[in-house]
């Protein structure tokens, strides 16, 4: 069913419309900037700081009663979720000025003694300081920025440095909107969604690998045929894999996203936007910036491992 989704043989002019990809990506770039820098993120407990609290009822949890009795408490932004097992609950509340945690917890006992029938067991009260914060932020940058290194430097030894850079802008581009995402929804930004967009990395490589693999192998294939209409046969001979990839992934991330929980709903968010950018970017971003960047049949074809090229004969 899923080969159906795309013909065969198609002809799809994917680099005849790279300019307006371009305007495109620039301006959600520069609007993912804009919202970072004004609207900025919804730091979780991982990055903000805060205290923790694990619970467990007697019975499946009333998460909206829960939710309800928490705010009656004014302490700000708190957040309520069911992890696990139906009766195993989550709060997370902000640090509060002139309360140390253990009047927290008290706070949050008295209110929920009144809201939820039966016996609540307290499992675990953790805090996260701002230290430990700044530290969790500053190494889910270098995960990032480590990761876009080691993409450098595999695609540039296994192709050529005009395709490293092509996949790395493509990844760049990639980050920057999804950031940019949680930026417009508010959603919660934590050390689940760093994960999340190390594994759109992944995934947007994986995507971008299989394309230009095909544009090598057409490289030797077709010597003669212009760059643009190599490169839109190229596209056209991976876009069912791409298309099948795509779909079943997405079909996976919506179960999560929907069926989850709270717990991974940034997670699976993150993910299905990741799916859509992704492999936009490998057909839109990565390939045509190949003619940007004087992509040449001969560079290409010399580095290839097992290729020998032979110089033609002389008279």
């Amino acid at each position: 069913m899923l080969l159906k989704l795309v013909p065969e043989n198609t002809n799809v002019k994917f680099i005849d419309y790279r300019k307006a990809a371009y305007v495109l990506s620039l301006v959600m770039i520069v609007v993912s900037f804009g919202l970072y820098f004004t609207k900025g993120l919804n730091f979780g407990i991982d990055f903000e700081g805060g205290i923790m609290i694990e619970i467990g009822t007697e019975g499946p949890a009333d998460i909206g009663a829960i939710r309800s009795a928490m705010s009656s408490l004014n302490m700000g932004d708190v957040k309520v979720q069911e992890f696990g097992a139906p009766n195993d609950v989550l709060i997370r509340l902000e640090h509060q000025e002139g309360l140390s945690v253990d009047q927290v917890v008290e706070e949050v006992r008295k209110v929920l003694a009144s809201a939820i029938h039966g016996e609540i067991n307290y499992r675990r009260t953790e805090t996260v300081g701002s230290t430990v914060s700044a530290e969790l932020i500053s190494d889910g940058i270098m995960a990032v920025v480590l990761a876009m290194g080691a993409v450098l430097i595999y695609i540039w030894l296994r192709f050529e440095w005009q395709f490293g850079m092509g996949a790395v802008i493509a990844l760049l581009h990639d980050v920057i909107l999804t950031i940019g995402m949680f930026s417009i929804t508010g959603l919660e930004f934590n050390l689940s969604t760093i994960a999340a967009i190390l594994t759109i990395v992944g995934y947007s490589l994986n995507d971008t690998v299989v394309v230009y693999d095909r544009i090598r192998e057409n490289l030797r294939k077709f010597r003669k045929k212009p760059m643009p209409e190599l490169l839109n046969l190229s596209i056209n001979d991976t876009l069912s894999r791409t298309v099948m990839t795509s779909v079943t992934t997405l079909i996976a991330l919506s179960a999560l996203f929907f069926l989850g929980g709270e717990g991974i709903h940034g997670f699976s968010a993150a993910m299905i936007w990741g799916v859509f950018v992704g492999t936009y970017s490998s057909i839109f971003i990565a390939s045509p910036i190949l003619l940007w960047v004087e992509l040449r049949r001969e560079d290409d074809t010399s580095a290839t491992p097992g290729i020998e090229v032979i110089p033609p004969k002389k008279g």
